[in-house]
């Protein structure tokens, strides 16, 4: 019986079993530099990794290289190693894979956590071993093609799962198709929704439908690759449906950016179908997130109230809970009660920078620009650190007040005070802000002399300015580069291309200058560029959407 301080060591047969150990972090490192000489002379431990899973960072390195001295590995000695939560290095999974292969260990568990290490720093290389790992076996196990699926980056996983059905391995379950389609969802694009459909129809031939996740899955992978159509269509054959799958479904309808209006209309409409479900599903706070969501994107003040006093009646106050409160001060600041939002923000006991950052771009858009500065200090303050987002809201403000020595000020000391690299949004703000003061020729300069290429938002804000103020010369110099640059080749690009030349139309209007308005026009017809009427639309007190 050996003693370190608080911890008791027993040797027995050779072997050192750790019997309690009760030491504090601090004497850690002493406890390592008694167990390692031991290790080193070649003593098989058991359980000697128990006391590597709890210890810092630091000692993490030396421990396992002196397990890799060790002549026999024990059979289930390393499993605390793969079950640290703390990144393991790629050299040391590979060692920790080769002791394996060395002592013929092909427990699944052990070769699953191996995958999950290697895919947890994705590389082409540890990709690779992950791959290796799943074909050790004669005959290869679906649990460890599941792992694979379910850790890998999601092109890794289809191309994993095409590759499998190529070479005639049709033994899939629930999981299988769970985890695939899952990947499919992340990585959204007309090539995986195709892939998508052919795992649909699989699923089908497979006969786990039945399965509600599978089901759920299937509902937030069309949703995720603007397919709302098809994941409705599930969702309105499903027998059986859980909050879960109500989620998917009015999350779905809500992240839609095409016919956004017309979805998240459908979305309030799930969610009063919801509430009167016959199965009793209630609805959780993901739920009153995204219904939130699509009252601010509605701008239905109403309905977003009546939400209000409902989950206070059932759930809870709104201010208690950090995600839903802030989908209210987003909601009240974009229906026009600002302080509705600020009285929702001031009354909440935790605040993430999301919320910050709502409050922040609420008071942007009424134009209370100080009041919105302020908030950066009293955010510092909180100990939250802003983030890209939140300064894109600061910038807004101060181009709706007009501060434009604070907004310049504030650019400057997002590198040097907050540690951040403006992007390109920070750049058009700082864009807009100069044009609308009318200091046209500093901000042709400053998209000059940017580090960053220039794109045709940034142009066009300029343009605007300059039609703003009436500087022809200005508006011919930047409407010459917008035009030159990439013709479109979309819808949205060519509703884009026909503003540019409203706008430079509208400066020659606005100087008198008609000829060139019409040689303006001219050149619209000439590319068949159209344009589109405006409209917008207007809540009654009888809560109609009234469009104008």
């Amino acid at each position: 019986m050996y003693k370190f301080d608080n911890c008791y060591m027993l040797e027995e047969k050779n072997q050192f079993i750790l019997v309690v150990c009760p030491c504090q972090r601090t004497k850690l490192p002493f406890l390592h530099k008694k167990l390692y000489p031991l290790s080193s002379k070649g003593i098989k431990t058991e359980h000697f990794m128990l006391y590597t899973s709890k210890s810092s960072k630091k000692n993490l390195h030396s421990t396992i290289n002196s397990y890799g001295d060790m002549h026999s590995l024990p059979r289930f000695s390393c499993l605390p190693l793969l079950n640290l939560k703390s990144p393991i290095p790629s050299h040391h999974i590979k060692q920790i894979h080769a002791q394996l292969i060395i002592n013929g260990l092909k427990e699944p568990s052990f070769l699953a956590k191996l995958i999950e290490n290697y895919c947890f720093s994705p590389s082409p290389q540890n990709t690779k071993y992950a791959q290796l790992v799943n074909k050790q076996f004669d005959t290869q196990s679906l649990f460890l093609f599941n792992t694979l699926l379910r850790c890998s980056q999601p092109k890794v996983s289809i191309i994993t799962f095409a590759n499998w059905v190529s070479k005639g391995h049709l033994v899939f379950d629930d999981f299988t198709f769970i985890f695939v389609l899952g990947a499919c969802a992340r990585s959204h694009s007309l090539s995986t929704l195709w892939l998508g459909r052919q795992i649909h129809v699989k699923a089908l031939k497979f006969g786990v439908m039945s399965n509600l996740l599978v089901e759920t899955t299937l509902i937030h992978f069309y949703a995720k690759n603007k397919d709302i159509l098809s994941a409705r269509r599930v969702f309105d054959e499903m027998t059986e449906r859980s909050s879960v799958t109500w989620n998917a479904i009015i999350k779905g309808y809500c992240s839609q950016k095409e016919r956004a209006k017309e979805c998240c209309r459908e979305a309030l409409v799930l969610f009063r179908d919801m509430l009167n479900d016959v199965s009793g599903v209630k609805p959780t706070d993901t739920t009153m997130v995204c219904v939130l969501s699509a009252c601010s994107q509605l701008g239905e003040l109403y309905s977003g109230a009546c939400i209000h006093g409902f989950i206070e009646k059932t759930f809870f106050r709104p201010e208690n809970d950090v995600f839903i409160g802030t989908g209210f001060v987003d909601m009240y600041a974009k229906c026009g009660c600002i302080n509705s939002a600020l009285c929702v923000f001031r009354l909440m006991r935790v605040k993430n920078v999301l919320t910050w950052t709502a409050m922040g771009t609420g008071l942007a858009v009424h134009g209370r620009g100080e009041e919105a500065l302020e908030l950066l200090d009293a955010m510092e303050g909180s100990g939250v650190k802003p983030n890209p987002v939140t300064f894109t809201s600061l910038f807004s403000a101060c181009c709706h007040a007009g501060l434009v020595e604070q907004g310049l000020h504030l650019f400057h000391s997002m590198g040097s005070r907050f540690c951040l690299k403006p992007q390109i949004q920070h750049y058009g703000c700082i864009v807009d802000l100069l044009g609308r003061a009318g200091h046209l020729n500093e901000a042709y300069d400053f998209i000059i002399e940017m580090p960053v290429k220039p794109d045709a938002i940034l142009w066009r804000s300029l343009l605007s300015a300059c039609n703003v103020h009436g500087d022809v010369v200005m508006a011919e110099k930047v409407g010459k580069i917008l035009l030159r640059l990439k013709p479109p080749n979309s819808y949205v690009d060519m509703a884009t291309t026909s503003e540019d030349y409203v706008a430079l139309s509208n400066v020659y209007a606005s100087a008198g200058r008609w000829q060139q308005v019409e040689m303006v026009r001219k050149k619209m017809k000439l590319k068949r560029v159209e344009t589109e009427p405006g409209g917008s639309s207007i809540q009654t007190i009888s809560n109609h959407l009234d469009r104008l």
